[in-house]
């Protein structure tokens, strides 16, 4: 158990730095001077993924957290 929860907390505090651009924006993007615009974009990208993460985790959580809860009421 103690493991579980020390790999859960190490797996979900790494951050790492990804290019998140689909093939058309990067194409558009990368003909500009400037890269601002397209590190914008990406960052924005890389928001909106955050969102879908925390749902399904919280779902699981809860998901284990009712399932440990139902095991201790059986016994």
């Amino acid at each position: 158990m103690k493991y579980k929860i020390i790999f859960f907390l190490f797996f979900s505090l790494i951050f790492f730095n990804g290019n998140a651009q689909c093939a058309m924006c990067r194409a558009v993007l990368e003909s500009e001077e400037s890269q601002s615009m397209a590190e914008g974009v990406n960052d924005g990208i890389q928001f909106l993924m955050v969102f879908p993460y925390l749902l399904v985790g919280g779902v699981a959580f809860l998901i284990y957290w009712k399932f440990l809860r139902s095991k201790k009421e059986i016994q």
